[in-house]
């Protein structure tokens, strides 16, 4: 007895049908959707003969789009509708605007891609399988990318009259940017917020040529001027012209040094052998149950290290009690609040993403990345430690106005 035999496909021509069998439905899809949206605006349907109908149909033409399935060409439906003058005027529509050449989804790959920190040609080679060549050419991606630039233009300038940010956690990283034909390392200026809810969210990201006391002032007076009111506490490390800035723009705010920023500086001035009872010493005045106890774990840091290591006690003066006012706040909170930590991790994972960059060809590049990973959720931010507690900041500060 003979039997049949059905000789299967190969695995490509397997990809090649279904990529045919799903560009064909995604393209009826989109075209039933272009003829109900025309309908709707007419009023009537294809062939109904009504007294209220918005106009006429006028033939069709082909278009290509390139879609998550590759490119697909359509048949768009064209028609004449009403104005609202006695005159007639072409129908466009908000399904498929008359320039759009990709889909959102598609788009969105694209800046994925860029996000991801590829370069146009990796772009390119990336999204080839699913894109094809032709609509993926420099000038294509560039388009969607300018895009972007414009949506952090439109961030950097947003208004901030209704952010309240109790807290301002404010902090600098280095990043190489090519600038006047050579790379170097420029100082990135950030600044993270923490609302009511303990949300943490990115307020502001610049590149400044140092970080001088004037920079850093550039950065406080722009969030001022836009709006953002001063808020009860900013949590800092030593850098003085961040921390003169602050005391000008906002002198009423609270100011916390970072322990772990200043626990640095002091193992910096002793001989290594010393270090690891600086850091018993240390922990007993920043890691205390009260305030009470940890101003007399202060004095007697002092007075014991000023007999051993007089440049320790120096140094740690420098700081004086700004190193204790996180003890003022909830209790919840104290870990979230006498260090830089929460904007050193975001830093932290700036450096992460970036490091397959090189350099960035420009300061512009260089923000629009970094601002992207954390708007379109790449890196996300949790809330602070203790949360819970935050109106009795909003209280603090209420009281304080």
């Amino acid at each position: 007895m003979e039997q049949s035999i059905t000789t299967l496909p190969g695995r490509e021509s397997t990809i090649d049908l279904l990529r045919e069998t799903l560009s064909s439905r995604v393209r009826e899809v989109i075209e039933e959707l272009l003829q109900a949206e025309l309908d709707e605006v007419l009023g009537a349907v294809r062939h109904e003969r009504t007294g209220d109908r918005a106009g006429y149909r006028n033939g069709s033409y082909e278009r290509q789009l390139v879609t998550e399935v590759g490119p697909t060409r359509l048949t768009v439906p064209r028609a004449r509708v009403d104005d609202g003058t006695g005159k007639t005027r072409e129908h466009q529509s908000e399904i498929l605007p008359k320039y759009e050449r990709r889909t959102r989804r598609v788009n969105d790959a694209i800046l994925g891609c860029y996000i991801a920190g590829a370069n146009s040609r990796r772009i390119r080679k990336a999204l080839k399988p699913l894109l094809g060549t032709s609509q993926l050419s420099k000038s294509a991606i560039s388009r969607v990318v300018i895009k972007l630039k414009a949506k952090f233009d439109e961030w950097m300038a947003r208004e901030l009259s209704d952010e309240g940010s109790l807290v301002l956690y404010l902090d600098g990283m280095h990043l190489p940017v090519r600038l006047a034909r050579r790379v170097i390392r420029v100082p990135v200026q950030a600044v993270v917020g923490v609302r009511e809810s303990g949300e943490k969210l990115l307020l502001s990201l610049r590149i400044a040529p140092s970080e001088s006391t004037e920079s850093w002032k550039g950065v406080v007076e722009d969030l001022r001027d836009r709006g953002l009111r001063a808020p009860q506490l900013l949590i800092a490390d030593g850098n003085k012209g961040l921390l003169r800035a602050i005391r000008e723009t906002w002198p009423l705010a609270d100011i916390q040094r970072c322990t772990k920023h200043k626990l640095e500086n002091l193992l910096g001035k002793a001989p290594k052998h010393c270090h690891d009872e600086i850091k018993r010493d240390y922990r007993d005045i920043v890691y205390a149950d009260d305030l009470e106890t940890a101003q007399k774990a202060y004095d007697s840091f002092c007075a014991k290290w000023s007999k051993l290591c007089a440049e320790v006690v120096t140094s740690l003066q420098e700081a004086g009690h700004d190193l204790l006012t996180f003890y003022r706040y909830p209790e919840s909170q104290w870990k979230s609040l006498r260090t830089t930590n929460q904007i050193e991790r975001l830093n932290g994972e700036f450096r992460r993403r970036t490091k397959t960059q090189g350099s960035f060809s420009n300061e512009k590049a260089a923000l629009v990345l970094l601002w992207a990973l954390v708007a379109f959720g790449q890196i996300q931010m949790r809330k602070i430690v203790g949360w819970k507690d935050m109106p009795d900041i909003a209280a603090m500060l209420n009281k304080a106005a």
